[in-house]
């Protein structure tokens, strides 16, 4: 008999940056809950958010890393230290991303540089740095976080969606470039979710209307666990076959 998909990640140790709050902290705590340990990628290791004694409260290991993915020596040490305490990474989470936005004729260099310092770089170089162990045990599942953002044009967004749309396209060139390593990478890309980052525009009633208004076939605003679930299904081995996507998170948003 052909063995059920799992939804599960038992006994793996699953390395998520960006971990402290919104989507990056629901993402390591549905995978905790999943049965994996959690290396947490932290970008000020003294401001977890309480996320790691949560995933303790689940049963499951967890190690705070100072971790800004800017910081290529910071990425290094912290993916060393995370195989150094739990022998391996069998999946990594690229969820760490930034998008100062302004119009593009206002956009500064600092900001551009900063953003595709984060989004970019960031991303790149985890991976590639992760990639090189996942390569050595011949297996591995890498989560690139994207956004709507990389398939649309928001106004006022110009560099963030760019970045949100090599994204996507980094992710398809690494699942071609490690496949015969069997380490899968792909991609999520959600559209506005309920965390911090968007309290302050979805204040206006008028913006949170078109938003809402926008995402065409749910018409509402999205929650950071909606996120993880597809997270989740792209880490575990329900999705074996499954390498260079980007899954839409965007309740309709981008089939308008």
């Amino acid at each position: 008999m052909t063995e059920f998909p799992r939804f599960d990640v038992s006994g793996q140790v699953a390395l998520v940056t960006g971990a402290a709050r919104g989507i990056g902290r629901s993402i390591a705590l549905a995978l905790a809950h999943a049965g994996a340990d959690i290396a947490v990628g932290l970008r000020n290791r003294d401001d977890d958010n309480g996320v790691v004694a949560e995933i303790e409260a689940l049963g499951r290991k967890a190690l705070p890393l100072q971790m800004d993915v800017t910081d290529l020596d910071q990425v290094r040490a912290s993916v060393d230290a995370a195989v150094g305490h739990f022998g391996h990474i069998d999946i990594l989470v690229n969820n760490a991303g930034r998008g100062p936005g302004n119009l593009a004729e206002n956009v500064r260099e600092e900001d551009f540089d900063f953003t595709l310092s984060v989004n970019l770089k960031g991303t790149f170089f985890t991976s590639q740095t992760v990639g090189r162990h996942m390569i050595e045990r011949g297996r591995g599942a890498i989560v690139n976080v994207g956004s709507q953002a990389g398939f649309v044009a928001l106004p006022g967004e110009a560099v963030y969606c760019m970045t949100k749309a090599a994204v996507s396209h980094l992710t398809k060139c690494l699942a071609v470039e490690w496949g015969k390593h069997g380490i899968r990478v792909n991609a999520v890309a959600p559209t506005f979710i309920n965390t911090r980052s968007i309290t302050k525009h979805i204040a206006d009633p008028a913006n949170k209307a078109d938003i809402i208004e926008r995402i065409a076939a749910l018409h509402r605003i999205g929650e950071p666990v909606e996120v993880a679930g597809a997270v989740l299904f792209l880490a575990s081995d329900a999705s074996s076959l499954i390498t260079g996507e980007t899954i839409m998170i965007d309740g309709g948003w981008t089939i308008r």
